[in-house]
């Protein structure tokens, strides 16, 4: 649930990128827990031809708690972290590689509670309100009340099962009382329009894969998205204008548009009406695709959803 195919500068908070995980498990393997690792190896090595899963399991979770244990009394003083920084550089170029070792060390001190907060989820939200929101509310709170660090990984988990992302704001905009960024921010869940952010420049990724392989369609979809997350962000956060959420989001809206007229250019010309339409309720400029395109952007900043 917690790993995600993305690069670890791209990674949210409650993600874990695959790609860091090589990289980390050569540094504990070499530099950490050097004699525990190879200890761990071979046991598993044993159990495994004995077919035995229970006892795997048992060892894999030993040894997840000797790794985070030690990763929390390593990851204390910023001259550490640099070692740390350094040690994997010998394995990886992403300097964001230390923030998954975070993340993973995070991730094995709550292993127990993430799992049992996974399942008490239901599978699916389709409205993040009400009594619905209500519960999730509850179990967000007993969790975080134990494990303030690993809140993100709750987070994620929950906006995973809805099937409006933006929506997970509301974990936020709910106990915010004025619904004003910098009471928005002070929440224990504001990390939630942090990701809701890091959806929507996936999403932004995502539209320029589809335009360059002319699937127009999807393309579609995916820009209708976006206008909403960002027509609900304007919406719903009060003040968004001037803040870091507010800056990134500008920033983001204009990738969208600087990458749909790059991309644009290659498409047939006869597929340009049916992105026209992704933006819904808005007056079509009579010529040009490119024109229509600015003419959506400049007014998603009052739309809302």
């Amino acid at each position: 649930m917690l790993f995600v195919d993305r690069a670890p500068e791209h990674a949210d908070a409650g993600q874990i990128s695959r790609g860091s995980l090589s990289a980390i498990w050569e540094w504990i393997n070499n530099s950490l827990l050097p004699r525990m690792a190879q200890e761990y190896c071979d046991s598993m090595k044993k159990v495994l031809v004995m077919d035995d899963p229970r006892q795997a399991r048992s060892i894999a979770a030993a040894f997840q708690l000797k790794v985070a244990k030690s990763l929390e009394s390593t990851l204390v003083a910023e001259e550490s972290v640099e070692r740390v920084r350094n040690g994997l550089a010998e394995y990886t170029t992403s300097r964001a590689a230390i923030d998954d070792l975070r993340k993973i060390m995070s991730a094995l001190l709550a292993r127990d509670a993430i799992v049992a907060f996974n399942a008490a989820l239901t599978p699916k939200i389709d409205k993040f309100e009400g009594e619905v929101l209500v519960t999730v509310r509850a179990l967000l709170d007993e969790f975080a009340a134990k494990h303030p660090q690993a809140v993100p990984f709750a987070l994620e988990m929950v906006a995973r099962r809805l099937k409006t992302p933006w929506q997970l704001v509301r974990l936020a905009t709910k106990i915010a009382r004025g619904g004003n960024a910098s009471e928005i921010a002070a929440t224990r869940y504001a990390a939630g329009v942090s990701m809701v952010l890091d959806h929507l420049d996936g999403q932004r990724l995502a539209l320029g894969h589809a335009l360059k392989g002319e699937r127009v369609q999807v393309a579609k979809d995916i820009l209708t998205e976006i206008y909403a997350v960002e027509g609900a962000l304007r919406k719903r956060i009060g003040g968004l204008e001037g803040t870091d959420w507010g800056r990134r989001l500008d920033s983001l809206m204009a990738a969208v548009a600087a990458d749909l007229e790059t991309e644009l250019r290659s498409l047939p010309a006869g597929t340009h009406h049916v992105l026209s339409s992704s933006k819904p309720r808005c007056h079509q400029p009579a010529s040009g695709m490119l024109e229509n395109l600015r003419g959506m952007l400049g007014r998603g900043h009052r739309q809302g959803a």
